[in-house]
């Protein structure tokens, strides 16, 4: 699928199917929570300010602004995630950005952390080390992601549809591309044991 073709189809009607499917209960931001105490810990002092990238409708932002007092902002392509997430009152319309991963509308330093979640697995190949340089440049201090793993790279038919999900050892991918960065923590969230998707997930800091 072509980076334009991507970016539509998350923009289309799979990209709002997904946002329904993605409900704020309180069980599932109770998982959100304790996902995000475990790679806080990670972090000392706690961000200040935060990105996510691909934030959707805001489960993870919803978390965040309940753990700890930091600015927060949110780049998402998908305009009804970006109205499910403004209205949850996480975080304010002005911070909500209409933008993809390789081109984010913040300058160079701005947050102290930037993050995804289950989002690069969905970045084409070839726009993943260039979302990747997007993250790294408005990041400060730290960067940080939660996804699908696998030792190789490999693509994974998703729902009915090629060329939307793509599993690889992310933590390598950023070590292997960014020399400033060096690996703070990781670890796996169990589905059994958490109630999320089986997620390895990294906290890397630049030097």
């Amino acid at each position: 699928m072509a980076k334009n073709d991507q970016l539509k189809f998350w923009q289309g009607q799979f990209g709002d199917s997904y946002a329904d499917r993605n409900v704020a209960d309180a069980e599932t931001l109770d998982q959100r929570k304790a996902m995000w105490t475990r790679m806080l810990a990670a972090m000392s002092p706690s961000p200040e300010s935060i990105l996510e990238v691909g934030a959707n409708v805001g489960l993870n932002l919803r978390a965040l602004s309940a753990l700890l007092p930091a600015e927060l902002n949110a780049v998402e392509p998908n305009a009804k995630a970006r109205v499910i997430l403004g209205e949850s009152g996480a975080l304010p319309a002005e911070r909500i950005h209409s933008a993809s991963s390789t081109g984010l509308p913040l300058d160079d330093g701005s947050v102290e952390l930037t993050f995804t979640s289950g989002v690069l697995i969905h970045i084409a190949p070839d726009d993943l080390l260039p979302s990747c340089r997007e993250m790294h440049r408005v990041s400060s201090r730290y960067i940080a992601c939660a996804e699908y793993f696998n030792p190789t790279p490999v693509e994974i038919e998703y729902r009915g549809h090629s060329g939307v999900l793509f599993k690889r050892d992310f933590g390598a991918f950023w070590l292997d591309n960014f020399a400033d960065l060096e690996l703070v923590d990781y670890g796996f969230f169990w589905k059994r044991a958490t109630g999320l998707d089986d997620l390895t997930w990294w906290v890397f800091r630049k030097r």
